[in-house]
């Protein structure tokens, strides 16, 4: 059987702190890049460690190399990672959609270089042994704009509609290949949506429906394959009948901007 997989999105981080609104993001046009969590963040993933059900179960952490999901992962996770030294493994194809500044990470060696530290400050007794940083080579981060604009990238990770959806895609039958039965996917409110062609919640004008630090469960469909795989919600995450509507107008530009770059 293919495995569950439980997406969570990132806690607050210093690119999403407004504070009318602490729990979601404001669009910042100078935003911190690749941003680490805020102390409100650390303590999102504190009370999602507390509520989530499947803490336990989980066999496997995909983060998106960013820093704010690696951290969210850590703090999320730390008492099962010092306690069964669960492996972390970082997946560029998770990454958030844009070409923003928040949204390009640093180059592969900084990463995988600095991913151990950012683990360890939440659980300092897990291995770096138990870190894969492999899928992280050097045109991870290159969705770069040019003094014209225009994306210089044009691969699986340039911040348009078509390799978003093809990454996401791609992202989707990797997990279903995997032997895992119990997979958590830390990722970013953009990316969420094309990931599991659910787009409740989000509002345009407004932003996405994913609060910081959400996590939904998700299951593949019957029509699911090695080649080309679809997720959809199930378990008590179905229970959320009432769907924030909107509630991220930082994720709202990320989408928007990747749109426009058709």
């Amino acid at each position: 059987m293919p495995p569950a997989v439980y997406v969570i999105r990132h806690a607050q981080g210093e690119h999403n702190v407004n504070v009318l609104l602490p729990r979601h993001s404001s669009y910042q046009v100078n935003a911190n890049a690749d941003a680490l969590l805020t102390e409100t963040g650390k303590a999102q993933c504190k009370e999602l460690q507390e509520e989530f059900p499947y803490l336990e179960d989980i066999e496997v952490i995909l983060a998106s190399p960013l820093r704010r999901t690696i951290q969210t992962a850590a703090y999320t996770f730390a008492p099962e990672l010092e306690k069964r030294q669960i492996p972390v493994v970082l997946v560029p194809k998770a990454q958030e959609i844009s070409g923003l500044a928040c949204d390009i990470g640093h180059d592969a060696n900084f990463i995988k270089s600095d991913a151990p530290k950012l683990i360890a400050d939440a659980a300092p007794s897990w291995s770096a042994v138990s870190l894969d940083t492999t899928l992280v080579d050097e045109s991870w981060n290159s969705k770069v704009k040019s003094p014209l604009l225009s994306f210089t990238n044009k691969g699986i990770y340039a911040p348009n509609l078509a390799a978003v959806h093809q990454r996401a895609a791609e992202m989707r039958s990797w997990i279903y290949n995997r032997p895992e039965k119990h997979i958590a996917l830390v990722t970013h409110g953009g990316f969420l949506h094309y990931f599991t062609e659910d787009w409740r919640g989000y509002v345009k004008g407004k932003g996405t429906g994913y609060l910081n630090c959400e996590y939904r469960k998700l299951e593949f469909t019957e029509d699911s394959n090695g080649e080309e795989s679809h997720l959809r919600e199930c378990g008590s995450t179905l229970e959320k009948q009432a769907r924030p509507a909107g509630l991220d107008a930082h994720v709202l530009h990320e989408i928007e901007e990747v749109a426009k770059a058709l």
